[in-house]
């Protein structure tokens, strides 16, 4: 009898990152809860934090859920991704069941080949590992033990840097995609 995976190995090995830091945010958050202030920031703005909430489960892990959350959407748009019949694999019939705009559109968001498919999957799944970084340096300043609304300086950096590369990335595999 065979098992059916939940994603292919090719997701599931590049999700791995995207796991290791899932579990490092939930321990690190597990350890540091007990030692939370009992308001913790909600809101960081340009001056700092500028709104707080008192401390429980939801707020204090808001970012590891949302970062689950995250890693399983981004999951799964990998893996439709690596699912979809790419162009240059369609017939003609397929490509053009109708003239038009319908076999236009068909083909607008289909991978060029399964190598493509294969890189807009893994930079999916880089984008997501990025967004963890991201939320790993917002954590630094959500589990401080003391309730100061000063926010460090390389923190915008931090948090952005990740954001950006991974973006940069994801653009790039999309656009070759598109020049082949």
């Amino acid at each position: 009898m065979s098992r059916m995976a939940l994603f292919s190995s090719s997701v599931r090995l590049w999700l791995l990152p995207n796991a290791v830091l899932l579990v490092v945010l939930s321990i690190w958050g597990a350890l540091r809860y007990p030692h939370l202030p009992g308001r913790i920031p909600k809101h960081i703005g340009v001056d700092g934090v500028d709104a707080w909430t008192d401390r429980s489960i939801g707020s204090a892990f808001v970012l590891v859920f949302v970062y689950a959350g995250m890693t399983v959407l981004m999951a799964g748009c990998a893996e439709l991704t690596l699912w979809l019949t790419p162009r240059d694999e369609l017939s003609n019939a397929d490509a053009a069941p109708f003239a038009g705009a319908r076999a236009a559109s068909s083909l607008l968001n289909r991978p060029g080949s399964r190598a493509s498919a294969r890189r807009i999957a893994r930079a999916l799944l880089l984008l997501d590992t990025c967004i963890g970084m991201s939320f790993l340096a917002g954590c630094a300043v959500l589990w401080r033990s003391t309730p100061d609304p000063n926010v460090p300086g390389w923190l915008l950096v931090a948090m952005l840097l990740p954001l950006l590369v991974g973006t940069a990335v994801t653009v790039a595999a999309a656009v070759s995609d598109r020049k082949r």
